[in-house]
């Protein structure tokens, strides 16, 4: 009895939880019950065969680590300072094509929901949005609700203009760091009213205009305007040529939904494989090393545990996105809790680049 209704409890939560978080909570609870009286015990139950599943796909990728190494051109390369790495290479020599951008997933979750009870199944980043620039990260992930704060799924966390103040006090803390920040309102959300504007009264000293010619200047052309702000609403009118903030399709990837760490990596190496070289893009294209809770069972709930399996696997992916032919097509790379290794392996290639590495 105790089995079945833990089961039953465990099973609720996990299938509300998962779909709460793709699709929003209301629209959740009528889709889902019937699912969690018929699927409960088998979400209980697989967790052996799904732990051993996803640590087979782990023990592939450290078998390839072992057996080929991870590094690539630039990857020995450690910037002086990480909260200036792009001053650093040099604003004249650094084009924004040849960028490899160290971005973040979910940036604004630091503090999402409550700390003890739901923060682990939403949390993809400890450091603020100021410490992660600080540490060397220049592209941000920020989803927004209705109200202007910041969420990931159902769960809530603070007021965007957390976000933007970060972003801002970075900036006239430096004098050649370019940010690129994404901004959407999250999936089962409605867009908060005013937003774009909103955006722009808050960030317009800084914000480049949408133009496509900005792929091919130098980061010295572009200052001292320092922010490319894309913007992606669900409802409102999306940003035109030629506006302060830039429309969705400048910033794309090919996001799967998956748990298992060598079929998120050998996804991103096929779907990067089919874009063509940053030179010749007038879009950002991300990849993002990280691997999802799926919510429909208790081996993948909490995102700690489950992106982890991917997460040391960064420099092992660009070595063999080089190895493959494609070390020309990497741009914005994003991973979850963001760490000093991370950026030095994006500044290392971009270095690489700037210094006419063949691979690069």
């Amino acid at each position: 009895m105790w089995v079945a209704l833990i089961s039953y409890v465990c099973g609720f939560v996990i299938s509300f939880y998962g779909a709460g978080m793709r699709q929003g909570w209301f629209k959740a609870i009528g889709s889902k019950l019937e699912q969690v009286v018929m699927g409960s015990v088998v979400s209980a139950l697989d967790v052996p065969k799904r732990l051993a599943e996803a640590a087979a796909q782990e023990n592939e990728l450290a078998a390839l680590l072992s057996s080929s190494g991870d590094t690539f051109p630039g990857s020995g390369y450690h910037p002086e300072n990480h909260k200036k790495w792009m001053e650093g290479l040099g604003a004249s020599n650094l084009h924004i094509q040849q960028v490899v951008w160290p971005g973040t997933h979910d940036s604004a979750t630091n503090s999402i929901g409550d700390p003890i009870i739901t923060r682990p199944f939403a949390e993809c980043q400890r450091l603020s949005i100021y410490d992660q620039l600080a540490m060397g990260c220049r592209v941000l992930d920020v989803r927004v609700q209705k109200d202007r704060h910041v969420c990931h799924g159902i769960l809530v966390g603070y007021s965007v203009d957390v976000v933007l103040d970060d972003v801002k006090r970075f900036l006239e803390e430096t004098t050649s760091e370019v940010v690129l920040l994404e901004v959407r309102t999250e999936y089962g959300q409605e867009d908060p009213p005013g937003f774009a504007q909103y955006l722009v009264d808050k960030l317009g000293d800084y914000l480049i205009r949408q133009d496509e010619q900005v792929f091919s200047k130098s980061i010295a052309e572009l200052l001292p305007k320092r922010v490319i702000c894309v913007w992606k609403p669900r409802q409102s009118p999306a940003p035109k040529p030629g506006d302060l903030l830039w429309s969705a399709g400048y910033l794309r990837d090919d996001w799967i939904n998956t748990d298992m760490p060598k079929t998120k990596f050998d996804s991103n190496l096929s779907k990067l494989s089919q874009n063509p070289p940053a030179a010749q893009r007038r879009y950002f294209y991300r990849v993002e090393n990280t691997a999802t809770p799926v919510g429909d069972n208790l081996a993948s709930l909490a995102v700690e545990p489950v992106t982890r399996r991917i997460h040391r696997f960064a420099r092992l992916f660009i070595s063999k996105v080089v190895a493959g032919g494609h070390g020309n097509k990497l741009q914005v790379f994003s991973t979850d809790f963001i760490d000093e290794d991370f950026v030095d392996a994006c500044v290392g290639f971009t270095k690489a680049r700037i210094d006419g590495v063949p691979g690069t």
